[in-house]
């Protein structure tokens, strides 16, 4: 008789949880309840009808890979700003940062990013450092691939100013589907270089004002990976 196999040990159970872990990313917090209760329609609409609950359960996986936060390495070396976003480079602009940020009417280097609803919808930190001022600011619902979407559309706005004294703004900007922005640091707080901050359902945008005079490394048309992508190397400044 063949002798049973001895069962995994706990040290190769915890590296195949690690494994799978690295495969397929967490949810972000703001979007479990969206995923959570996609499981429960699916689980009361396969009882009624197996064809649609296969359907249902498709746009289940959807919205929990839709709502993903991958972790990310990101570039750890000083004067620099990361993505703040996964997207495509949309605008590299001079622009007056939000007004509600209070930083003053001077241009500042504006790279925007565009979100469709196929890339990571989370928010980092472009830089370490700490946040002077975060405020939330009603607004319309513009397609956020517009120009104008960076003045008049809902977005929250962060002055972050990085441990080197570089005076940064990033702005999560709603847009014609998104409705909802999810910001979960507030004035006074710490945050790392890279660290998810926050979120934005579905398309949207996102703008890192730099300093001026500040060396952009990245086009229009540019895919960047939020992050891990290096949008300027700051100069002294604002």
């Amino acid at each position: 008789m063949t002798a049973a196999a001895p069962p995994p040990s706990p040290g190769a159970l915890q590296h195949a949880v690690e494994l799978t872990k690295s495969i397929i990313p967490p949810i972000h917090p703001g979007g479990r309840p969206f995923v959570l209760g996609a499981i429960g329609a699916t689980l009361a609409v396969r009882r009624l009808s197996r064809r649609a609950g296969v359907g249902s359960a498709v746009l289940t996986a959807w919205l929990a890979w839709f709502f993903r936060e991958p972790k990310r390495v990101t570039p750890q070396r000083p004067g620099i700003a990361v993505a703040p976003a996964d997207g495509t480079v949309s605008h590299v602009i001079e622009a007056a940062p939000p007004a509600e940020l209070g930083l003053g009417d001077e241009p500042m280097l504006r790279v925007s990013v565009f979100l469709s609803v196929f890339d990571v919808h989370v928010q980092r930190a472009p830089a370490a450092g700490q946040v002077v001022r975060a405020v939330h600011q009603p607004g319309q619902f513009l397609s956020a691939d517009l120009d104008a979407a960076s003045e008049v559309n809902e977005r929250n706005s962060l002055h972050l100013r990085t441990d080197d004294g570089h005076d940064l703004a990033v702005v999560q900007i709603a847009g014609l589907v998104a409705r909802r922005i999810i910001c979960q640091v507030a004035d006074g707080d710490k945050v790392a270089a890279g660290a998810t901050y926050g979120l934005i359902r579905f398309g949207s945008r996102v703008d890192l004002y730099v300093p001026a005079g500040s060396r952009v490394l990245v086009e229009p048309g540019q895919r960047t990976i939020g992050g891990e992508t290096v949008l300027a190397e700051l100069t002294a400044g604002r």
